[in-house]
């Protein structure tokens, strides 16, 4: 199965232990965002090892490029997953996860104690606006990576940055708005789902799922696990895509970090390797230590987890459908705009004297132009803030 033409199960015969160690070393060294991460793992388990057909590596990242969650941790788990089942992607999750969860807990106890200190401050006034103009940029990629020509998805992306900006909020449910619209329009039911009682015990449904997720008065802790694991659950077309369900919960509806702290989360994903999700565990160390930064990342990556196993087998037989992939690229849309609506929201604080201007401007043209890597701009960005604050 690995190569073309081998035996089939010939991938199952890899021993798990070299699997293992292959993602330990590229959760420890898989700088450079999401693509390059799952490029290194096409070159790496296709390519040179062989281990994988390219059918098979393609047909994880098509399953990571339709369900929640960023895309380098879904195909890792999916490799593990046609390994070894289930066990096998959560066998596979945990070496590759690990290495960049060990730094940002490192990075989130100096933060803690730290922060306050001049030099810290002035770190993270170079980082800020450099951070404003990565995400940007992912925004931009994003929109015309789904939208392409398609005049109705730049339709859905604009309403959605506009209402992001504007609200400074970022609301779920037009994400799941946008997908039902696209796949209504190009895949309609023959028969109207909102015939008889399916409506109102939908909204029961949903109400009681917006509640559960939303509740956190049993404790930190709990409401940790909650919230990630919804952020988990929502986050369609890349790790970034992140940013704007995190600044809504953990600035504003739990006050967790101020706008500041929320910057310096981000930018500490990105300069990390692993997942940018990884953010996670720095903000629940921040709200309840290790124990918090411990809850945060098992719940963001719980819902991941489950949307690699539980619709693996299902999803090879059914990719193609017109339906699924419609929804796909709503929900898409609706994320590139919610990323560049929260990138206008979040200038605001990043960006505020002629110095930050300077850096974000100078930031642009180094990620487009010259090609400088995210985690290696971040900390040049870092130094100009030491030399200009």
């Amino acid at each position: 199965m690995p190569r073309e033409g081998s035996e089939p199960g010939e991938f199952r015969r890899i021993a798990m232990g070299k699997l293992l160690r292959y993602y330990l070393w590229l959760g420890t060294l898989g700088f450079g965002g999401p693509i390059a991460t799952v490029g290194y793992m096409q070159r790496d388990l296709v390519e040179r090892r062989g281990w994988l057909s390219r059918e098979d590596f393609l047909n994880g990242v098509a399953l990571g490029q339709t369900m929640p969650g960023p895309l380098a941790a879904q195909v890792s788990m999916w490799v593990g997953y046609l390994r070894a089942g289930s066990l096998g992607a959560l066998a596979v999750a945990v070496p590759f996860i690990l290495p960049s969860f060990v730094l940002v807990v490192a990075i989130g106890y100096l933060y803690e104690r730290y922060q306050g200190i001049a030099v810290v401050q002035s770190l993270f006034y170079g980082i800020g606006p450099a951070v404003m103009a990565i995400i940007a940029i992912a925004a931009i990629k994003l929109a015309r990576l789904t939208n392409r020509r398609d005049s109705r998805l730049w339709v859905i992306s604009a309403v959605v940055l506009v209402v992001t900006a504007v609200t400074s909020s970022e609301i779920a449910l037009l994400f799941i708005g946008a997908g039902l619209f696209m796949m209504l329009w190009e895949a309609p039911p023959r028969k109207a789902p909102w015939r008889g009682k399916a409506p109102a015990i939908a909204l029961v449904k949903a109400r009681g799922v917006t509640f559960w997720l939303g509740a956190g008065s049993a404790g930190a802790l709990s409401a940790l696990f909650l919230f990630f694991f919804k952020v988990g659950a929502l986050t369609f077309g890349s790790g970034l895509a992140i940013v704007p369900f995190l600044r809504e919960g953990v600035v504003h509806q739990h006050h967790w970090l101020t706008e500041s702290q929320f910057l310096d989360a981000v930018a500490i994903g990105l300069i990390t390797p692993g997942p940018v999700v990884i953010a996670a565990a720095f903000i629940g160390y921040l709200v309840a230590g290790f124990t918090g930064a411990v809850v945060a990342s098992i719940a963001i990556f719980t819902p991941i987890y489950l949307g690699v196993v539980i619709p693996g087998a299902w999803f090879i037989r059914h990719k193609d459908d017109p339906r699924l992939k419609a929804f796909v690229r709503g929900a898409t849309a609706a994320a590139a705009g919610a990323i560049g609506g929260a990138t206008i929201v979040l200038t605001r604080r990043a960006v505020h004297d002629w110095p930050t201007l300077a850096i974000a401007a100078v930031s642009v043209p180094l990620l487009l132009r010259f090609k400088v890597k995210e985690p290696i701009l971040v900390l040049l960005a870092a130094g100009a803030g030491l030399l200009l604050h």
